[in-house]
């Protein structure tokens, strides 16, 4: 048998002395608070030490009107305590103005004294006479509403009398009413009963302290047991939000790497998130339909004079970069709208453009924004994992190893690559990871920056590039099929996502 808790042998000890009975008695009879009871029942009914009955008794409250009955007595009561004043007789109408209560008060105790035959009426010159017929009447409902304030009463454990009486109170609107109780009643079984008589009141203490050690009191005790096996209790505490701990481990995962974290601002000019990769002006990615603009408002300087003026003529006929361009004409007033990034490669190529660095090792992990119609796999904010590595003799095969180590960091060890087309990367890869329970599934697009995107920013050695939706890992790894489920702040599911994914 598992061994028996504090409580538990108390309550079992309290049972076999005092009896059963209602688990409010049986708490204050074992000296246990309700909440200590509660447990101990439930524990030793799990056992089959204990058995319960619950049934539903209904408690017997007062409402408004039936206080004032209390105070002031039933209106009834009060019609004929007019009445005797009058000289036990009056008019009816001289009897309503004595009574100086609303027409419904006075009709109400007009007829229920009428009813218990305390009054009669007659007629006398079209006049209506109220004579008084009984004046020492002490009615039941007034000693019963009495006792209920006085005390607590169950309808069920009343006379068939007073139960007859509480009906009638309670066809008087707001004067009592039956609120359902659950009643608990709790006895032993004979395993309990055997148990009980076993047990031996031993002083049991928690844990040993250097002055039971050092007198040797601890001799006198013993140690409580613990039931390892026991279900702990559910615990909800504090934590981030599954996203933002998985943004944590991709941080974790590039700096263990060697790479240095960037930021930049949400809104961008178009410049940077298009022109500068080499986007042209007419891509339908810039379209209304799948960017989000600034209306009315542009960025007055973008870049320096002679970076626009390589830009510019990298679209228009490749410049230097050994290109023909796009052969269009390029425009700056399209260059200066406000975008909402579609994209953090817009801050990784004004980083390029700021730093005009030979080597480096950088990433980002932060919002981007698409006019997407949202639905189970698409939202219109979302987080870009994003990285670039820069280098003298960098190479493609250098960018695979990079993102295999990257996935098998985060615990995706099965990765396969294939040949694909970017606007702004040449060669281009796709990449795709096995995750277990999902199966295969699409994640960043790499390749290496154009000549038409790094030259113009001064930047002569080859970039390795890549980014992918974060969101897309985060379903993967919780199962989830619907993407707008994870932020949908759905307390219940927040609290049971565990916190290593």
């Amino acid at each position: 048998m598992k061994p028996l808790h504090a409580l538990e042998r108390k309550l079992l000890l309290s049972l076999i002395r005092n009896g059963g009975g209602l688990l409010e008695d049986v708490a204050s009879r074992a000296n246990m608070s309700m909440d200590q009871a509660r447990r101990a029942v439930e524990w030793l009914r799990s056992k089959e030490m204990i058995k319960i009955e619950e049934k539903v008794h209904h408690k017997i409250e007062i409402l408004g009107e039936g206080k004032r009955a209390i105070e002031q007595g039933l209106p009834e009561r009060r019609l004929i305590e007019i009445l005797k004043k009058l000289g036990g007789e009056a008019k009816l109408d001289e009897l309503s103005k004595a009574f100086n209560s609303t027409p419904q008060e006075f009709s109400a105790a007009f007829g229920y004294a009428r009813s218990k035959g305390w009054i009669s009426i007659s007629s006398i010159e079209d006049k209506v006479i109220v004579k008084l017929l009984k004046s020492d009447q002490s009615p039941l409902e007034e000693s019963l509403l009495k006792e209920i304030s006085e005390k607590v009463l169950f309808f069920e454990e009343l006379s068939e009398e007073d139960k007859k009486v509480v009906n009638r109170l309670m066809k008087r609107p707001d004067y009592l009413i039956k609120k359902p109780i659950k009643i608990v009643n709790i006895s032993l079984t004979e395993l309990g009963r055997k148990t009980a008589e076993t047990i031996k009141e031993v002083k049991e203490i928690d844990y040993l302290t250097p002055d039971l050690i050092i007198s040797g009191k601890w001799r006198q005790h013993r140690l409580r047991s613990l039931d390892v096996e026991a279900v702990a209790p559910t615990i909800y505490p504090g934590k981030k939000h599954p996203v933002q701990l998985f943004i944590d481990e991709v941080r974790e995962a590039f700096i263990s790497l060697g790479f240095e974290e960037i930021l930049g601002p949400i809104i961008q000019p178009a410049f940077w998130n298009f022109d500068a990769l080499f986007v042209p002006q007419d891509h339908p990615a810039r379209d209304m339909q799948d960017t989000f603009y600034v209306s009315k408002v542009k960025e007055p300087s973008i870049a320096s004079p002679s970076l626009i003026e390589k830009v510019s003529r990298t679209h228009t006929n490749g410049w230097n970069t050994g290109s023909k361009g796009w052969g269009y004409y390029w425009v700056l007033d399209e260059a200066k709208r406000l975008v909402l990034r579609t994209h953090t490669t817009a801050v990784t190529v004004k980083y390029l453009a700021d730093h005009k660095v030979s080597e480096a090792k950088v990433f980002s992990v932060d919002k981007v924004f698409r006019n997407e119609k949202l639905d189970p796999k698409h939202l219109a904010e979302l987080h870009q994992i994003e990285g670039i590595m820069v280098g003298k003799r960098v190479t493609l095969r250098d960018l695979m190893g990079i993102l295999s180590e990257f996935y098998k960091i985060l615990g995706l060890k099965k990765v396969k690559f294939w040949p694909t087309y970017f606007p702004y990367t040449e060669p281009s890869l796709q990449s795709i990871v096995h995750v277990e329970g999902f199966g295969w599934m699409e994640l960043c697009g790499m390749g290496i920056f154009r000549p038409e995107v790094t030259l113009p920013l001064g930047v002569k050695n080859p970039v390795l590039a890549w980014g992918g939706g974060l969101e897309r890992i985060i379903m993967a790894r919780l199962q989830i099929d619907d993407i707008r489920e994870i932020y949908e702040n759905n307390l219940g599911w927040l609290r049971k996502v565990p916190l290593c994914l």
